[in-house]
């Protein structure tokens, strides 16, 4: 008797064995014509998993959640959430499930999850489906910021579904297989505080110390030692958000992970000419989400998950308030060491140019690039040729030159490394209207240009011929870009 592939792949329901409460099993709907659109061959590997079966109808069924192995017990997680500042108690996965856990090559513990495979309990009002679109915008957006290095959810495959999706006008529906190392969210925390569940709250506290930091466990305080290690991996990550021009548009807390991982991709795009007060989000009236608003929310969301592990923290109410207060005061310290260091390799100076030069320098780079709406990506990338001499590609983004001429002659004397920054500053980035241009085709039934902007993206500090356009700015024609979440 021949074993099938399925037979080998096995998902663990770690999550819902510890944590039942916080755990509803759920089955994904059926899909009436499934057809595998995208699939990261690259990330099949490291989860073990042989694309060539990925792609049968086996393979397809486990991709949308509709065969799954034996075993495995799929579940919607619930969570809370701070949504744009208001705080709803019971939010949880409403269009998606998580199908368990797998073991990587590496052997780290990782999350198969589906966003669009139908609605669950927590679907409150929402249909439960996803469009061909949104799902592509994310297994673009994700795999992007993964091959610039940025700690982040990715994205396995999208397979459209064949079932047309209700939305402004009728699309077509695919669900989206994700890989995660976790899906524990600050509002994950929210949700058992709420619960007024002290024991809950301590197992998904030890949960998370278990799946993501470890070391917490031996420190005298684990429950604090885990907050600051959230802290610590929020900062890096924001950080790194900044120095490539990335807004995520939705930073509510249930879009914060404990991982330290980039997740839920929807209404979010890459800066093009710098300004703190980008916003791209539809929704976002208040800018609340914007560029440069990013790591004071995220202070701010890390505030919340103090709040809910206060009982963790100490028996005494004020002295856990005081604990979790000092452990957040280092969340700006650490950003701001994590930003300036990445600047300054963004600049390509050495450990040695003296920060209280740097410092003042890089804030008179900034205003510049403001004043005068340079696109951030390209700026950073031809700077490096003119750490080589040649000012006329960085020249040309600029009217007042006397200014910028006489910033490179300051920034030259320090003796920057452009090949060193080649090495940090992409070329190709997911662009706005490029990837609103593979998305139109896609849903059209096109792939050619989404497979042409993954080929640039999935390379992003190589320079090919034959990919100009992939790193230019979008056209003057293009307009005021806005994303939208969607659901």
């Amino acid at each position: 008797m021949s074993v099938t592939p399925l037979s080998t792949v096995v998902l663990d329901h770690r999550f819902a064995r510890e944590l039942p409460e916080m755990a509803v099993a759920w089955q994904a709907a059926q899909t009436p014509d499934p057809r595998l659109l995208v699939l990261d061959e690259a990330l099949a590997a490291e989860l073990g998993l042989d694309a060539a079966w990925l792609r049968s109808p086996e393979g397809v069924g486990l991709l949308t959640g509709t065969t799954v192995p034996a075993g495995a017990e799929p579940v919607a997680q619930a969570y809370s959430g701070h949504q744009f500042g208001g705080f709803s108690p019971r939010l949880g996965d409403g269009r998606a499930l998580l199908l368990g856990e797998l073991v990587d090559a590496g052997g780290r513990v990782r999350d198969l999850h589906l966003k669009g495979s139908g609605r669950t309990p927590f679907a409150r009002g929402g249909d439960g489906w996803a469009a061909v679109g949104p799902m592509l915008r994310e297994y673009v957006v994700s795999t992007a910021m993964h091959a610039l290095g940025i700690p982040t959810t990715r994205s396995l495959a999208v397979v459209a579904t064949g079932r047309q999706v209700r939305r402004e006008t009728p699309l077509p529906g695919a669900v989206l297989a994700r890989v995660a190392a976790s899906h524990l969210r600050v509002g994950s925390f929210q949700y058992a505080r709420a619960t007024g569940d002290a024991d809950l709250l301590r197992r998904l506290a030890d949960h998370a110390i278990s799946r993501h930091h470890p070391g917490a466990a031996e420190a005298e305080q684990p429950y604090l030692a885990l907050f600051e290690a959230v802290v610590a991996a929020q900062a890096s990550l924001v950080a790194r958000w900044m120095l490539v021009g990335f807004v995520h548009g939705v930073m509510n807390t249930d879009n914060m992970t404990i991982s330290g991982e980039t997740i839920d991709y929807g209404p979010c795009a890459f800066m093009e000419a710098f300004d703190p007060a980008t916003v791209y989000s539809s929704i976002d009236h208040g800018g609340r989400y914007a560029y440069g608003n990013q790591p004071p929310v995220a202070e701010w969301n890390l505030a919340r998950l103090a709040e809910a592990l206060l009982p963790l923290l100490h028996d005494d109410q004020e002295q856990a308030v005081a604990l979790a207060v000092q452990a957040l005061d280092g969340f700006r310290p650490r950003y701001d060491a994590a930003w300036s260091a990445g600047m300054r390799a963004k600049l390509g100076l050495p450990g040695s140019a003296d920060q209280a030069v740097v410092a003042p320098l890089v804030e008179e780079l900034l205003v510049l690039l403001q004043a005068e709406h340079v696109d951030h990506t390209s700026f950073f990338r031809s700077l490096a040729h003119a750490g080589r001499g040649d000012s006329g590609p960085v020249r040309r983004f600029f009217v007042d030159l006397d200014k910028l001429d006489d910033w490179v002659g300051r920034w030259r004397a320090l003796g920057p490394d452009p090949d060193a920054m080649d090495r940090v500053n992409p070329l190709y980035i997911a662009r706005n209207h490029l990837v609103e241009e593979a998305l139109t085709a896609a849903t059209d039934g096109d792939l050619d240009p989404l497979a042409r902007l993954m080929e640039a993206v999935t390379a992003p500090y190589d320079e090919r011929p034959g990919l100009e356009r992939y790193a230019a700015a979008a056209p003057p024609d293009f307009g005021a870009y806005r994303t939208f979440c969607g659901t």
